[in-house]
């Protein structure tokens, strides 16, 4: 058995610092779920090419969660990221430009406050 991973821990700052690569990951998962979200409403009920634009469309999901975990952040929704701060979460949703929200860690996103 490997050692137990150790959660990442962020300073606003480091956050804020990761949150162009953050974002910029994101977005380009967005486009893309987007445009195979688009294909997948032009496509017939019946298509069977339907399947796998939702195959795709997971996968697109999936490897963004993937890459969010690699970066140390956690992954609370779709196109929603917690930085763990120790005390808390530093909280980030596509297409937010800033770190600008936190929240305790047994609040969620509605629970979450603006950073001033």
């Amino acid at each position: 058995m490997g050692e137990p991973v150790k959660k990442k821990q962020f300073t606003l700052g480091d956050a804020q610092q990761l949150l162009p690569t953050v974002r910029e990951r994101t977005a380009d998962a967005v486009e893309r779920a987007e445009h195979l979200s688009k294909t997948l409403d032009d496509l017939p009920v019946s298509d069977p090419r339907r399947t796998e634009m939702l195959t795709k469309l997971d996968e697109v999901c999936a490897v963004w969660a993937s890459e969010m975990n690699t970066l140390g952040v956690v992954v609370k929704g779709l196109w929603l990221v917690d930085f763990d701060s120790g005390d808390g979460y530093y909280c980030w949703k596509y297409p937010e430009t800033a770190v600008s929200h936190y929240h305790d860690y047994d609040d969620g996103f509605s629970g979450r406050m603006k950073i001033v």
